[in-house]
């Protein structure tokens, strides 16, 4: 569970949220989706963070220290 903008948001890295990423940075394989997430821009953090979120997060306000330290427990917890 993440706290994004005052909520309880489940974050989840599942195959269909990095299949989604692939597409989105326009990368084949985990290794060069690795090196793209390396780099990210607010707006693609929002893209990751949509496609980890298994909630609906439009509607919430979050900063982008919040967002990018939610993103990194995400794939974090993967080890």
């Amino acid at each position: 569970m993440a706290a994004l903008g005052g909520q309880s948001v489940r974050l989840c890295v599942t195959l269909r949220a990095l299949a989604t990423l692939e597409h989105h940075f326009g990368v084949t394989g985990l290794e060069a989706l690795a090196g793209r997430l390396k780099t990210l821009s607010a707006g693609d953090l929002s893209v990751v963070l949509t496609a980890l979120s298994l909630e609906d997060i439009t509607a919430l306000d979050i900063g982008f220290q919040e967002a990018l330290g939610a993103v990194v427990a995400a794939f974090g917890a993967l080890r």
